[in-house]
């Protein structure tokens, strides 16, 4: 007797793709340079875990951004690229000074921390940007057995609040932090929207003033999928490969996310996508300033937009554009472009808060 079969459901479209949001640049779909470089990669038998031809040219494209040394470690996400970068940079008894509003900090379930083995020393930030001063609040305390070692500093390019670091800003942390014998970690989830942002190499705020390892970004700048651990100074960490597949990062098919990154970076599809997102959020800035009784709460350097409003009208608004409350007592918002944002769906959003706020 044949077992029950479940009902048969074709697959087909299960969304309306005119649809649009503000929440999160994770909300875009993939790019076609990227699907068409999916497709590229597909077929045939390459070898897995890594030591495929599309991994091993990987490795020439991301020297070719962040210097001969660099070797690329691609993951499947961000969470998985900052948890596996901090271990390797890191014993066990040791600590990661960030930003209180750090992604590694508020946003990845206490994965550092729990899956890690590490200790986060937080400092509250006005912009969400450290400085040598405010990382000293939390560089103390080497030789006290009592208190978990400060070995890292982490930062994110750009930050979690859309602000960003100048190279010399960077440069300063870097200085500041090998002074102290701790190695720096970059969270570059849109390292791209940074350097569009600065106008400048992604190199001249990472390798090319002291930053032992980055996490690179792809998914929120068109990519469907997958991130890499870069590491810039070969002499910062040990056994990462090791490290990889003990945090569970390892891909098998591992070529699907080493094509993706190449697409991206191969050519300038990665600065494309960041431009344009960086563009639609300085055009949303521009609507909503001349809206009355909202308020911008931090400079509108990427592809960010935080803003504060009455709470009943963010909760209207939301019934018609997908976003997210930053701080929801304060009645503060975060509205997020990404690469297929275009300017009718900014001129539109920007209308509904005007009708939103006249009510």
């Amino acid at each position: 007797m044949n077992p029950p079969q479940p009902p048969y459901t074709a697959v087909r479209r299960r969304h309306d793709p005119e649809i649009r949001g503000f929440a999160s640049d994770n909300y875009a779909g993939a790019h076609p340079e990227v699907l068409a470089a999916l497709a590229l990669a597909n077929g045939g038998h390459q070898i897995a875990y890594g030591e495929d031809d599309y991994t091993d040219h990987l490795q020439q494209v991301i020297r070719g951004h962040f210097g001969a040394s660099a070797e690329a470690f691609p993951v499947f996400n961000g969470t998985g690229a900052n948890v596996t970068a901090l271990q390797a940079l890191t014993d066990r008894w040791g600590a990661v000074i960030c930003a209180e509003s750090a992604h590694i900090n508020v946003d990845e379930g206490g994965a550092p921390e729990r899956m890690g083995g590490l200790k986060l020393l937080t400092v509250p930030t006005p912009d969400g940007k450290l400085t040598p001063e405010l990382i000293d609040r939390q560089a103390y305390g080497w030789d006290d057995e009592h208190r978990a070692m400060p070995q890292v500093v982490s930062i994110t390019q750009n930050t979690e609040l859309g602000t960003v670091y100048t190279p010399d800003e960077v440069r300063a942390i870097c200085e500041h932090a090998h002074q102290h014998g701790m190695k720096v970690h970059l969270d570059g989830a849109r390292i791209a929207n940074a350097a569009a942002s600065l106008d400048v190499p992604m190199r001249a705020f990472t390798n090319a003033v002291g930053v032992d390892v980055l996490s690179f970004g792809g998914t929120k700048n068109g990519a469907l999928f997958g991130e890499a651990v870069v590491v810039l100074n070969q002499d910062a960490v040990s056994h990462m490969k090791h490290l990889r597949k003990l945090s569970m990062q390892l891909a098998s098919k591992m070529r699907f996310v080493s094509v993706q990154l190449e697409a991206l970076l191969a050519k300038d599809l990665w600065l494309r996508n960041a431009r344009h997102s960086n563009e639609m959020a300085q055009r949303l800035a521009e609507g909503v300033r001349a809206v009355h009784g909202v308020e911008i709460l931090h400079p509108v350097q990427a592809n960010a937009v935080f803003a504060r409003l009455p709470h009943d009208v963010s909760e209207r608004l939301q019934k018609r554009y997908r976003f997210y409350f930053w701080d929801e007592a304060a009645g503060d918002v975060r509205w997020m472009c990404a690469f297929d944002t275009t300017e009718d769906d900014v001129d539109g959003f920007v209308a509904a808060l005007k009708e939103e706020m006249a009510r």
